[in-house]
C-alpha cells in the first residue's frame, strides 16, 4: 500500500493567506484606534454669568441647576438685594452642586467651588478628591456607565446670625485671624432622585461669611 504524505501548502496559497490576517488586523487596528483613542474630549461651555460676583453658569449643569442660578440672578439684581435671600440661594446651590455627581466629568469636577471661600479652597478641593470624589471616573468621552447620585430637592431648614472667627493663610503662607460678626449659619436638608442614595449624607450646617459684598462658605458641618 502506498503511502499517503500531507499535502503541502502552495507558497502562493500561504502568502495571500497571510496578507489577509494582516489586512483584518490592520482594519480593525484602524477601528479601534479611531474610537478609543481618537475621540475628542467634549468641552464644558459656559452659558450664563453674573458678572459683578463672578458667578457662572456651565452647560453641563442640569436645568433643576440652571433654575437656581436665574433665582440667584433676579437676587442679586434687584434693586435692594436681600442678603438672607442670598445666603440660603447659595447654599442651595452649593449642596446640589456638590453632592451631585452624576453629571460632573471626573474626580477633580468638584462642585460648589464657587461658593467656597478662597483662603479654604485649596484644603477643601483636596479632601473631595480624597473622599466624596475618590471614585468617580472619568467621562470626558461620554462613555462612563458608573451610576453616581444627584441630589433632587434641597430645604433651607434655619437660617440665624451669628458671630463667626476663623483662620485664613494668606499668600506669603501667614495666618491671619478673622472675624465675622453678622456670618450666617444655615442648616439645610436634602433629598436624592432615587432611593439607592438614601444613605448617602442628606443635612449639614453651613457657615457663610462676607468678603466686601460677596458671601462664601467657610464651613460644612
Amino acid at each position: 500500500m502506498a503511502k499517503h504524505g500531507k499535502r503541502k501548502m502552495k507558497k502562493g496559497t500561504k502568502a495571500f493567506i497571510i496578507l489577509f490576517i494582516l489586512a483584518i488586523l490592520g482594519v480593525g487596528g484602524y477601528f479601534g484606534y479611531k474610537h478609543f483613542f481618537n475621540q475628542k474630549p467634549t468641552e464644558v461651555k459656559v452659558v450664563g454669568n453674573i458678572d459683578k460676583y463672578g458667578y457662572t453658569l456651565k452647560d453641563t449643569q442640569p436645568a433643576a441647576y440652571k433654575k437656581m442660578f436665574d433665582e440667584l440672578k433676579d437676587i442679586l439684581l434687584a434693586d435692594n438685594i436681600d442678603e438672607e435671600k442670598y445666603a440660603k440661594q447659595i447654599s442651595r446651590m452649593f449642596i446640589y452642586d456638590f453632592y451631585s455627581l452624576d453629571y460632573k466629568k471626573a474626580k477633580t469636577d468638584v462642585g460648589g467651588v464657587e461658593f467656597v471661600h478662597p483662603a479654604i479652597l485649596d484644603n477643601f478641593l483636596f479632601n473631595a478628591e480624597d473622599t466624596y470624589y475618590k471614585y468617580v471616573e472619568s467621562n470626558i468621552y461620554n462613555n462612563r456607565n458608573q451610576q453616581l447620585p444627584r441630589v433632587d430637592e434641597v430645604e433651607v431648614k434655619e437660617i440665624e446670625k451669628v458671630a463667626f472667627d476663623y483662620t485664613t493663610t494668606n499668600e506669603a503662607g501667614e495666618k491671619q485671624e478673622l472675624s465675622d460678626p453678622e456670618a450666617y449659619k444655615v442648616k439645610v436638608e436634602w433629598t436624592y432622585t432615587t432611593a439607592a442614595y438614601d444613605k448617602y449624607q442628606s443635612s449639614a450646617t453651613l457657615t457663610i461669611v462676607h468678603i466686601d459684598n460677596k458671601l462664601y462658605v467657610v464651613e460644612c458641618l
